[in-house]
């Protein structure tokens, strides 16, 4: 059963004036159960300038409760998404540096940044939304396929220490 308290969780791109050492903070927070697992994503380790840079190669969502982030998103559109085969098509856009806070994690917060993601890529007209994630998360691989993603391949990119799923969710046309 959904908190109640979980309802005030609101979505807003990300502003200069949020503070890049937080947010930097809360992804190490977000993704350190998969640290534990001995997987390197980027996010579970990145420097604050990383993390200013990812920020700048999409556009930034958050998600506040009580006015603190307590989630990200990183949408990236069409002619932001590049870097492998399926990533440099030119009608998939793509989402990175997805966390939630991890005590509130499970509570249909991420769902809700996903949700938001897919609209923005429908609204840029994208035709797919895609992903990925590390292969021996297959909690997160589970998940992303109960959303609708859909198995695209494998990716080997040089700064993790595992292989990657590539997932891909079709989306419909866009009004």
């Amino acid at each position: 059963m959904k908190n109640p308290a979980l309802s005030s969780f609101t979505i807003r791109p990300w502003m200069e004036t949020d503070s890049i050492a937080e947010m930097t903070a809360l992804l190490h927070r977000a993704y350190s159960g998969l640290a534990n697992m001995g997987l390197r994503f980027m996010a579970t380790h990145q420097s604050e300038e990383v993390t200013a840079k990812r920020i700048a190669e999409g556009q930034c969502f958050v998600g506040v409760m009580g006015g603190t982030i307590r989630g990200t998103i990183l949408f990236k559109n069409m002619g932001q998404t590049k870097g492998c085969d399926w990533y440099d098509r030119p009608e998939v856009s793509s989402i990175a540096q997805f966390g939630i806070e991890p005590g509130l994690q499970a509570n249909g917060l991420g769902r809700q940044l996903i949700d938001f993601a897919e609209q923005q890529a429908i609204a840029s007209g994208a035709r797919e939304l895609a992903l990925d994630t590390a292969e021996p998360a297959t909690h997160l691989v589970d998940w992303y396929s109960r959303l609708g993603f859909r198995f695209i391949g494998y990716e080997q990119w040089s700064h993790t220490n595992y292989r990657s799923v590539m997932l891909s969710k079709a989306l419909p046309a866009g009004i």
